[in-house]
C-alpha cells in the first residue's frame, strides 16, 4: 500500500453533525473523539513525516461515544449484504442486532434482502424485521439469512427506499465494490441533504482491502483450506508420481494461498497472481522433485497465471472481469507434459471454493465479527458516515471509504511475506 503523498486529511471520517444525545449505555471505558491510533508501526517512518513537518498519519478508534448523534427511541435501522458469501456474515448481522437494541433500545431494524437490489422497490424483496430472537443462533449457519447478490442499483432509489422506512442508519456488509456501492449511497444522502449514517464492514474472504489488517472470514478460510491441502498431500503420498493440486480463492490477491502455504509445510508450491510465473519454469521444477522426491502438492490462487491463458472476455454483474479457470488449466498442461516425456503420474486436482466460502466463522473469526458488528453500531449511532469499521495494529478503528477503495491490497513479492512462502515450500524465488 502506497501512502506516500496521504495526509491527515485522507484518514478524516465524515460525521452527520453535532452528538447531542446521552448515550444510554452502561456507564463504561467510552472513547473520546481525539483518541487516535497511528498508521505507522515503523519508527523510522514517524521520524522520517516529522522530519518533512508533516503530522503522522492515525486513525480515529472505533468504539462508544457518550455523545451519540442519534435519538434511539426515534431511528431505525438497516442492514444490507453484498456479494459472495463468507464465513462470518452472520455473526456480524447478529452483532449489529444485538448491540442495536441490547446497548442502545433500538426497536426497528430491518434486513434488505439479496444485496442492494433489496434497497430498489422494483425488485419487490419484502425487507425482513430483525429481532433478537430470530439472529440469536443464526452465527452457527453459514451464508447470510439476508441473502446476497451483484450488481449495480440507483442510489437515489436506494435512498428513497431508506426515507421511506425512516431508516437513519445502512449497516453495508461485503466487499470493495459493496463499499464503493455504499460511497454512492452516502454521496446521494448528503446531495438530498439528508441525515442518513452509512457504516461499512469488510467482507472479503480474499483480505484484499487496504488499510484493513485483516478482515472477517479470512482466517476461517485458511484453517478451512488447510484441510484440502492435507487431503492433496496424503492423496499424492498415497501413489506412484503423485502430485496433488489446490485451487484456492484469490482473484487479485493471493493472501489465502500464501497463508494456507504456510499452514501447511506438506505445501511445494504456491502460486499466486502478485509473482507471475512461467509454464515451462513451473513444469521443468516439477518433473525435477517427482524425480527426486517421488511426490509434489501444489497451491494456485484463481487470479493466479491468468496472462498465460485465452481471457474470458466476460464481466460478472459487478463488472469484475471473469476469470479463466487456472486449475483446470494447470491440470491439462501438467498431465500433458508427464504424458510427453513418458513419465508416469497421477494428479488429483481439488477445488473447495464453495465449500470454504460457505462454511460457519470459527471461533476467533466469531470473535472478530462481534467487536466488527459493535463497533459498526457504535459508530452509526455517534453519526459516523461514509465509513468502514477497520482494524489496525490490533486495534478497531474508523476508516473513510474512500481510503479503503483507493487501491487493492497485494502481496509484496519483494516483501517478508512472500519470501516466507518461498521459504517454507522451498519453490524457486522465480519459476
Amino acid at each position: 500500500m502506497t501512502n506516500k503523498n496521504l495526509s491527515l486529511k485522507d484518514f478524516e471520517v465524515q460525521c452527520l453533525g453535532e452528538s447531542l444525545h446521552q448515550s444510554p449505555m452502561p456507564s463504561q471505558c467510552f472513547c473520546d473523539g481525539y483518541e487516535r491510533l497511528l498508521y505507522h508501526s515503523s519508527l523510522d517512518e514517524i521520524q522520517q513525516r516529522l522530519a518533512n513537518n508533516l503530522a503522522p498519519l492515525s486513525f480515529e478508534v472505533a468504539g462508544p461515544r457518550q455523545k451519540i448523534f442519534f435519538d434511539p427511541a426515534a431511528i431505525s435501522c438497516g442492514i444490507v449484504t453484498c456479494g459472495g458469501l463468507c464465513p462470518g456474515t452472520n455473526d456480524v448481522i447478529r452483532a449489529i442486532v444485538m448491540s442495536l437494541y441490547h446497548h442502545y433500545g433500538v426497536q426497528n431494524i430491518y434486513g434488505f434482502r439479496y444485496g442492494y437490489e433489496g434497497l430498489v422497490r422494483s425488485y419487490g424483496h419484502t425487507p425482513l424485521k430483525l429481532t433478537t430472537e430470530l439472529v440469536s443462533r443464526i452465527g452457527e449457519s453459514g451464508g447470510t439469512i439476508l441473502g446476497s447478490s451483484r450488481g449495480h442499483q440507483d442510489p437515489a432509489e436506494m435512498v428513497a427506499t431508506l426515507s421511506g422506512l425512516g431508516i437513519g442508519i445502512l449497516f453495508a456488509i461485503g466487499g470493495d465494490g459493496t463499499l464503493r456501492g455504499a460511497a454512492k449511497i452516502s454521496e446521494e444522502i448528503a446531495r438530498q441533504g439528508k441525515s442518513i449514517s452509512v457504516i461499512a464492514i469488510p467482507k472479503t474472504i480474499d483480505n484484499d482491502i487496504s488499510y484493513l489488517q485483516t478482515t472477517f472470514g479470512f482466517e476461517t478460510a485458511v484453517s478451512e483450506a488447510r484441510r484440502s491441502t492435507y487431503a492433496a498431500h496424503t492423496e499424492a503420498l498415497g501413489a506412484r508420481n503423485g502430485i496433488g493440486l489446490v485451487k484456492l480463492m484469490g482473484r487479485d490477491s493471493g493472501f489465502i494461498a500464501a497463508y494456507t502455504a504456510m499452514a501447511d509445510c506438506q505445501v511445494n508450491y504456491c502460486l499466486i497472481p502478485e509473482a507471475p510465473f512461467t509454464l515451462p519454469g513451473l513444469l521443468a521444477d516439477l518433473e525435477k522433485r517427482i524425480r527426486q522426491r517421488g511426490h509434489a502438492v501444489i497451491v494456485v490462487a484463481e487470479g493466479a497465471g491468468q496472462e498465460l491463458m485465452t481471457a474470458s472476455g466476460q464481466v460478472d454483474a459487478s463488472g469484475n472481469t471473469k476469470l479463466t479457470d487456472v486449475g483446470l488449466f494447470l491440470k491439462e498442461k501438467i498431465i500433458a507434459h508427464f504424458t510427453g516425456i513418458g513419465l508416469e503420474m497421477t494428479l488429483k486436482y481439488i477445488d473447495p471454493s464453495y465449500t470454504i466460502r460457505s462454511q460457519p466463522a470459527n471461533p476467533h473469526d466469531a470473535t472478530f465479527c462481534l467487536s466488527l458488528g459493535h463497533d459498526a453500531a457504535h459508530a452509526g449511532m455517534a453519526g459516523r458516515t461514509n465509513m468502514v469499521v477497520g482494524f489496525w495494529n490490533h486495534q478497531f478503528v474508523h476508516v473513510p471509504i474512500s481510503l479503503a477503495t483507493s487501491s487493492r491490497k497485494k502481496i509484496d513479492p519483494d516483501g517478508r511475506l512472500w519470501s516466507s512462502v518461498i521459504s517454507s515450500t522451498g519453490q524457486l524465488a522465480k519459476l
